[in-house]
Parts: C-alpha cells; sequence; structure tokens
C-alpha cells in the first residue's frame, strides 16, 4: 500500500462542483484524482427542460475570471427561443427570475444601488443546461490534466496526520487531502464524521417526462392548486410537488400509474398518463453540515449542504464553495498559506449555505395548499412588483448581495469582501482576464512605486499590475484574493497598513 501514488488531493464525485474544484486545483499545478461513482455522465434527466439551472452573478464572475464563460454560454448565445417557461418573455421588461414562482421583472430593478458593479461580460444571470455545464467543466479539467475515474465511487475513507487513504471498489488510493463533493448522500461526509443537520421534507417532488392522452386538459406554466403545485411544458415535461412529508421519496419504484395518480390529485384533472419516459423524485429536506472540515476531509456543495431544487441555487452554492476552496487548499499544500486560511473556507461559506436554506425553506412557506399560503404569496406578489421589492429580490436571487466577513483585514471599504468589480483598463484588458491564471493581484491605478515594491515582496503569490482604468469608482488602488473577492480597497495609498495587513492575512508572510 505504500508503494501507492499519493495525489495532492482526491476528490469524490465528477459533477459541476468536483470538476470545478479540480480544474482551480490545477492552475496550482497540484495533482489531482476524481473518483466518480457514475460510469456515465450523460444522465438523461438532465438534458430535459428542466434540467436548466440559473446561473447567478457570482458564478458567472467565476467562470469569467477563468475563461470558461464563452463556452458555458455559447448555447444561450446561439439566439435558440426560450424552452422553459421561466424563461418566456410575459412582458416588455422581460422576467429576472423567480421566487416559489412569483416572477421579478427587469423594468422593476433598480440597478443604480448597486454602486460598485461595473458592467461585465459576465452580466448577472443566466440559464444554462446543467449537461452542458458539466461537459465544459469536464474537459477543461481534462486539459489542465486532472485525472478522472469513472465507474469508481468511494466506499471508505481512512485519515491520519499525513493523509487520507479512500477504498473505491477493489482499490485504495491515497491522497495528502480529500474533498468529498459527492452530493446529497455522500459517502465521505458520511465516513469522515460530519454530523449533517436540519428539517425534513414537506413534499415529494416529481420531475418527470411523459406522454399525455389529452396533453391540452393541463394549464402549461407553474399553477397552484389547493392539493399541491405543478408546472407543465408541453408537449409532456412535468414537475408537481404533493406535500405528503416526503414520504414516496426513493421508498418505492416510481410507475406510470404512480405518476398518473400524483399529476391527477395535484393538478385537479382526469388526465391520462400513457408513457413514462423518465422520472425522478427530490423532497424539500435542508440539511448542512455542521463544519466543513474535519482534519484533511473537506465538503463542498451537495455534500456539504441540501435543500430543495426549487429556484436553482444548489448549483451556484456548490460552484461558489469551489472557487474559494481551491486557492486556499493549494496555498496549504504548497505551504505558504497564513494561518486560519483553510479554515476560513468553512468560515466564509457555512453563512452563505445557512442562508440559502433558509432561502429555501421560505419558497416552501409559500407553495403549501392552504388559504393563509396562498394569502401571504398574494402580498408578496404585490411587494415583488415594487420597485425596492423587486431589486431585493434580484439582488437575493442573483447572487449580488454576497459579502464575506473578513475579520483582521483592516479596511472598512464597502467593497472589501465582495466580487471585484470587473475594471476596463487602458490597455482594453478587464480585471476578470487578469485572474485566469488562479493568483490575486494588486491593481494599482496610479503606479506608485511603493506598492510595486510592496508586492514584490510577496514573490509572485500575487501580481501587481499598475493602470488606469475607464472608471476606478473613486479607488486607488485594490488587492484582489484570486477568487476575485476584494481583500483591500484603497481611496489613498499613502497609508499601506492596512494594505500589509491585508496581504498577510490572505497571502502570508512576506
Amino acid at each position: 500500500m505504500h508503494d501507492l501514488p499519493i495525489y495532492d488531493v482526491v476528490i469524490a464525485g465528477a459533477g459541476p462542483v468536483g470538476l470545478f474544484l479540480a480544474c482551480e486545483l490545477r492552475l496550482a499545478h497540484l495533482s489531482v484524482l476524481v473518483l466518480e461513482q457514475a460510469e456515465d455522465p450523460h444522465a438523461p434527466l438532465k438534458q430535459l427542460p428542466f434540467g436548466m439551472r440559473g446561473l447567478s452573478s457570482p458564478t458567472l464572475d467565476a467562470f469569467h475570471r477563468r475563461g470558461l464563460l464563452d463556452d458555458v454560454a455559447a448555447p444561450q448565445r446561439a439566439a435558440v427561443p426560450p424552452t422553459h417557461w421561466m424563461q418566456q418573455p410575459l412582458r416588455a421588461g422581460g422576467a429576472g427570475g423567480h421566487f416559489a414562482g412569483i416572477q421579478f421583472f427587469h423594468d422593476r430593478i433598480d440597478a443604480s444601488t448597486w454602486l460598485y458593479r461595473l458592467p461585465s461580460p459576465a452580466g448577472t444571470h443566466m440559464a444554462s443546461n446543467m449537461a452542458h455545464i458539466e461537459s465544459v467543466l469536464a474537459a477543461r479539467a481534462n486539459v489542465l490534466g486532472a485525472e478522472i475515474r469513472r465507474g469508481i465511487g468511494v466506499d471508505d475513507v481512512e485519515q491520519s496526520d499525513a493523509g487520507v487513504s479512500v477504498r473505491a471498489r477493489d482499490q485504495t488510493f491515497r491522497g495528502r487531502w480529500l474533498v468529498g463533493c459527492d452530493g446529497g448522500r455522500s459517502t465521505v461526509r458520511k465516513a469522515g464524521g460530519f454530523e449533517f443537520v436540519g428539517t425534513e421534507p414537506e413534499f415529494t417532488g416529481y420531475s418527470v417526462e411523459v406522454e399525455l392522452a389529452q396533453p391540452h386538459a393541463v394549464v402549461p406554466g407553474r399553477q397552484y392548486t389547493p392539493t399541491g403545485m405543478f408546472t407543465y411544458q408541453p408537449p409532456g415535461t412535468i414537475a408537481m410537488v404533493d406535500f405528503d412529508g416526503g414520504a414516496f421519496h426513493r421508498t418505492q419504484p416510481i410507475t406510470l400509474e404512480h405518476v398518473q395518480r400524483v399529476l391527477r390529485h395535484v393538478s385537479g384533472t382526469a388526465v391520462t398518463v400513457t408513457a413514462l419516459k423518465q422520472a425522478t423524485t427530490w423532497t424539500d429536506r435542508a440539511f448542512q453540515a455542521t463544519t466543513y472540515r474535519n482534519g484533511r476531509v473537506l465538503l463542498a456543495g451537495d455534500a456539504a449542504h441540501i435543500h430543495s431544487p426549487l429556484g436553482g441555487q444548489g448549483l451556484n452554492l456548490g460552484l461558489g464553495d469551489a472557487m474559494n476552496l481551491g486557492w486556499k487548499l493549494a496555498a496549504t499544500l504548497r505551504g505558504d498559506a497564513p494561518d486560519g486560511l483553510l479554515d476560513s473556507y468553512g468560515a466564509e461559506r457555512h453563512p452563505v449555505g445557512a442562508q440559502i436554506l433558509d432561502w429555501s425553506r421560505a419558497q416552501v412557506a409559500l407553495m403549501r395548499p392552504s388559504h393563509s399560503t396562498r394569502a401571504l404569496a398574494a402580498i408578496i406578489r404585490d411587494l415583488i412588483e415594487t420597485r425596492d421589492g423587486a431589486t431585493y429580490f434580484a439582488e437575493r436571487v442573483w447572487g449580488l448581495s454576497l459579502r464575506y466577513e473578513m475579520g483582521g483585514s483592516g479596511c472598512e471599504h464597502p467593497l472589501v469582501g465582495r466580487s471585484a468589480p470587473d475594471f476596463v483598463l487602458a490597455d482594453g484588458t478587464r480585471l476578470g482576464e487578469r485572474l485566469r491564471n488562479g493568483k490575486g493581484l494588486l491593481l494599482d491605478f496610479d503606479a506608485r512605486a511603493p506598492l510595486q515594491a510592496l508586492a514584490g515582496r510577496w514573490h509572485g503569490r500575487f501580481a501587481y499590475v499598475a493602470s488606469d482604468a475607464h472608471n476606478k469608482l473613486g479607488l486607488a488602488a485594490v488587492l484582489v484574493r484570486p477568487d476575485g473577492i476584494v481583500a483591500w480597497a484603497g481611496v489613498d495609498t499613502a497609508d499601506q497598513a492596512a494594505l500589509k495587513q491585508a496581504a498577510l492575512q490572505w497571502f502570508g508572510a512576506a
């Protein structure tokens, strides 16, 4: 066993989160092994319309900063007419998203409140197919040299002070670190001894592709009824919710007869299902690991937090985990990480996960089949039609309100802890393009020698870029972490104490 190769990081799970994390780690030239239980990455359900996911601003920023945005956005930029009911232009302003199916529209949003967000190719939101996202990330991981083995799921985990041994089928793999990105039923989470706490489900959700004898008997779009909720996209794509306490989820085979019975119950129609092509169930069970790290084992994505897929926040949450964790784990492996850097992953991402779980629970509260719920939904509908209401929901759904508590950075500028603006530099390049190597940077708008000298003390752990910009937002300089989060922002660079403190906090000793 001691003759086995030792990988820097073993990742369990080759979904979007595991693949994106593999890309981040390979940018730092670490050896990465990805183990995936499924032999075929092309699951049929990922190809269906309910395989569409809304990508939020932090996700799009991350893809832009790593040069992935064009590939991810290619299908949406091909001018294909909308195929998902939530993408249909119901009025001139265009739908920007929804909360429990209650839509907010662009013509109600006040973008002037986002003082530190500059126009960017990333935009604020975009719909994309889950299977396409995964294929783009898999292709990039392969190009970067990550080793991906499919059909080999993790069975058990043992760790020591020196590393982790992973048993998968009849093989054993060794890594200095292990990251569980293996989904809501994560083997890594269970074997790693993580506590998983939360709230039990109220419903069983169904995503099905069927043929109907009377396709026009069911009303298209999202419909709330006295017995549940359903979304119908003709000719046969249906998502529906039955408030049974999650009793049917993964307890029995999903038969045509059962799907027909639930559809009739939820829709209140006598519709007949003549063929069942694809079907899966899900619930609103909302659980989160109490910590994202146990020794040399870490969790990311659904392995760390699960909730209802309603609203499409889960993918964004997991990709945000990967973007936050990758550079911190790389610095830890290199040996130049400051004290506590790796623990800042959980400190920053756990509160974000908890907030998304509550966001999901709040949507479920607006879906319950009761008169009081419908009355509450009517009030939310009125609020979301106001300018302040639409702006609030856009900020939350699009991820624009994300801000990390940065602790001892010594700088109180409102940009610190937020995603860096995509400054357009004097040569026409953008800040996002300067982050594609996975390193941080100090952007100095005034090309001051003391800042260049300061950056030089960190020997390439972050780059120094001296350039004017088309809109500097009143800043003289800004220090950006590898994940694109602002670590320090200065309107006057004469006092460099706070800048030095931020550099020490995030990039280690000079």
